[in-house]
């Protein structure tokens, strides 16, 4: 049977009868893959170390006549070592995994591989805060599903001002101007750095973040939930 070589993503770890372990993981070009992991419970096992949670592997495997295939061997090639040393940062982990696997088909793009290494390299970085990287990858999401909002003109198509504030129309995903909004130019211009691909850590380094974030985390969760449904 020809063997398959591919790099991938811990989404979950099912144990399964008395020493095997069904993982699911995210491939870079083949989406999400079920694959059996043989014997990987037992303590002399050479296949655990190889898919650890938090971590890019090398795998190799053996395509299934179902959904269900064979691990054959795993390298670890990249481990997150940091993210595990506090909980926090595990639970978060955690949380966006699950998010990114109930958001996607199970033959995703390869951006939202991509997306998970990000994600483990802001939270292995002790200089980023937990609830920015959660904010990012939330754009993020937005962002791969199509749903990015309208950072430069406003409901009506007017140029957005530096000198108004806007509340956000959610029907046409753009601001809209009123004198009470809770939504500022430093505002608008955070989320257009989040929303161009800024990384957590140069988003780490805009000033006044602690103040931006509560007030912009809300809208890109409501977006999220909205029209994505995680």
């Amino acid at each position: 049977m020809n063997q398959l070589i591919t790099d991938g993503i811990i989404l979950s770890r099912t144990n399964y009868g008395e020493a095997d372990r069904i993982i699911k993981l995210l491939t870079p070009a083949n989406g999400k893959i079920s694959l059996i992991a043989r014997g990987v419970r037992k303590p002399k096992s050479k296949l655990a170390g190889g898919i650890e949670l938090f971590s890019v592997s090398g795998i190799t495997y053996i395509k299934g006549r179902g959904e269900l295939g064979t691990l054959v061997s795993a390298r670890l090639d990249k481990h997150y070592g940091k993210i595990v040393k506090n909980i926090d940062r595990v639970q978060l982990g955690y949380e966006l995994i699950k998010a990114l696997d109930r958001a996607t088909e199970d033959e995703p793009e390869a951006e939202y591989f991509e997306l998970l290494q990000q994600v483990f390299e802001a939270l292995n970085d002790d200089s980023i805060d937990v609830a920015l990287v959660r904010f990012w990858f939330n754009v993020q999401l937005v962002k791969l599903s199509g749903h990015s909002p309208n950072l430069h003109t406003d409901a009506t198509g007017a140029k957005l001002s530096a000198d108004l504030r806007y509340t956000f129309d959610f029907d046409n995903v753009s601001f809209a101007e009123h004198p009470e909004g809770q939504f500022t130019p430093d505002h608008i211009k955070f989320l257009r750095l989040a929303f161009a691909g800024g990384s957590p850590k140069l988003l780490q380094q805009v000033t006044g973040v602690p103040k931006l974030l509560p007030i912009v985390m809300p809208l890109v969760q409501t977006m999220l939930t909205s029209y994505i449904r995680v």
